[in-house]
């Protein structure tokens, strides 16, 4: 008795499933074949947590990168482009003093030391006498603002008994990057490992992600080829779909070259090597007027940017030794 039909299917299997259930079985044991090819190709959160992060960020020098006022200062000491710190608040007492100091400012960033996802981030414009408007429209009176930043310090948007605030230079974005979508601004994610970009991607803010670059809020994220500086496809997290064009301004990025990219990735490098973590990723966004700078640090980035890519982070990382 043969063990194969004439397909090359064993018939001791096949025997035992009629119509569709030959057709399911074939869909499962596809499906099982795609899991464990992508487990040999793409790290998941377990794998990065276990294997990378606790072995190469020993937990003692993660606040370098988590406490982004401490970021910041590290940055500003070794000469790394990073946005101006007009000043840090870290009590209720300073409120009132450090507000008055930056009142003259046309615009301004307020922001959580160790906020995430964006949250509790304020991009403010002067509009008058002790008041100030967001990108949305919103008007913040001086009070308003106190408020605001007395929430920061008791940790509302970090989750922490206490926090830090910092007000900030506001970046512009690159006209370059406002020709694909003129709201927001969009930032850079490379990972390096021991000093040693391994991959990037270029977080573009949509209308659903409400400006934001933030991929889980309906931003798109666009692969990177880290040796041409050119965009690649994108993937839009909540469609989980790739996409070559902006879901909004229609605009085709494949193909697109980045304007400093060989700059970028000389800060990124020169960023790994002035700070105690192995594995990092470093945010980055196009100022205008400045160029590329290092908005913040990231001891353990995220994994999106696999799907990104559509390149699994573990054959990248095999080729680096750790």
């Amino acid at each position: 008795m043969h063990e194969f039909d004439k397909r090359g299917r064993p018939r001791q299997v096949f025997s035992c499933f009629k119509g569709s259930d030959v057709v399911t079985f074939v869909v499962l044991m596809n499906y099982i074949k795609r899991i464990l090819d992508l487990q040999e190709k793409v790290i998941g959160m377990n794998e990065r947590n276990y294997r990378i992060i606790n072995k190469l960020n020993p937990q003692e020098f993660r606040n370098y990168a988590n406490d982004k006022a401490l970021c910041k200062k590290v940055l500003e000491e070794n000469e790394i482009p990073t946005p101006k710190t007009y000043c840090v608040i870290e009590a209720m007492r300073e409120i009132e003093g450090k507000i008055t100091s930056i009142e003259h400012l046309d615009d301004f960033v307020v922001k959580p030391a160790m906020g995430s996802g964006g949250q509790g981030i304020l991009i403010l414009k002067k509009i008058g006498e002790q008041q100030w408007s967001s990108p949305s429209g919103e008007l913040y009176t001086r009070k308003e603002l106190v408020m605001h930043i007395a929430n920061i310090l008791f940790g509302k948007f970090s989750k922490r008994l206490f926090d830090k605030v910092i007000i900030e230079y506001r970046l512009i974005p690159h006209s370059d990057f406002q020709k694909i979508f003129k709201r927001g601004v969009p930032d850079f994610r490379i990972i390096l490992l021991n000093a040693q970009p391994v991959m990037a991607m270029l977080r573009m803010p949509t209308e659903e992600s409400d400006g934001k670059a933030n991929l889980h809020a309906g931003a798109i994220g666009l692969g990177v080829d880290l040796e041409t500086g050119r965009l690649t496809r994108g993937y839009n997290q909540i469609t989980d779909k790739m996409v070559s064009r902006h879901p909004d301004s229609k605009v085709l990025f494949d193909g697109m070259k980045l304007p400093d990219w060989e700059k970028t990735l000389a800060i990124s490098i020169a960023t790994a090597k002035v700070f105690p973590l192995n594995y990092l990723g470093i945010d980055i966004v196009y100022d205008e007027k400045f160029g590329p700078m290092v908005i913040e640090i990231n001891s353990r980035p995220g994994m999106q940017i696999q799907n990104v890519n559509s390149v699994g982070l573990k054959k990248v990382l095999e080729k680096i030794d750790f």
